[in-house]
């Protein structure tokens, strides 16, 4: 009988740092959901603290797949799988993962608050033209947007300074 392989160590602390990240966004993402919404579709993004930490700590794809899998396992564990709010959730959690990509790789310099606030006011942004466009087909919707992104700007803040804050001490720890 033929032994498999063992994969080399690297990988497997690669795939465990992966797999911890994602959990850890899961477990926001439904501590998220039983929180009370500050307005439709709203809430504060904590889960997209894991996505940033797995861009930084082990890169854009990494980072993407974290944002899909959080979304479709946490959808399932909420029982929101395959309805309107799933859509919603998982077009803007791509949307924002794929802003945060091409921010990382064509800004040089830009700090995690940066990469943050721009993602939260694109997931709100995207979120809204899901719903317009697949849902509610209302125009007028479009007039609860300005105060939700007023409050993408504050919670994207909070969460990009929470993952400085985070990749500091694991750096400071290395």
């Amino acid at each position: 009988m033929k032994s498999i392989p063992r994969p080399p160590l690297a990988q497997l602390e690669r795939q465990t740092k992966w797999l911890v990240l994602l959990l850890l966004a899961i477990g926001l993402h439904v501590f998220e959901a039983a929180l009370p919404s500050l307005g439709p579709w709203f809430k504060p993004g904590l889960a997209n603290i894991m996505t940033l930490l797995a861009l930084v700590l082990l890169g854009p794809r990494a980072a993407l797949m974290l944002a899909i899998w959080r979304v479709i396992v946490g959808s399932f564990l909420i029982g929101t799988l395959f309805t309107p709010t799933f859509v919603i959730s998982l077009a803007g959690g791509v949307a924002s993962a794929v802003v945060m990509l091409l921010i990382w790789r064509t800004i040089p310099g830009i700090t995690l608050i940066g990469i943050s606030l721009i993602a939260a006011l694109t997931h709100m942004t995207i979120q809204f033209i899901t719903v317009e466009s697949l849902f509610i087909h209302q125009h007028a919707l479009y007039y609860l947007l300005p105060p939700l992104l007023l409050l993408s700007v504050v919670t994207g803040w909070i969460n990009g300074g929470l993952a400085a804050y985070i990749v500091s001490r694991i750096e400071e720890s290395d």
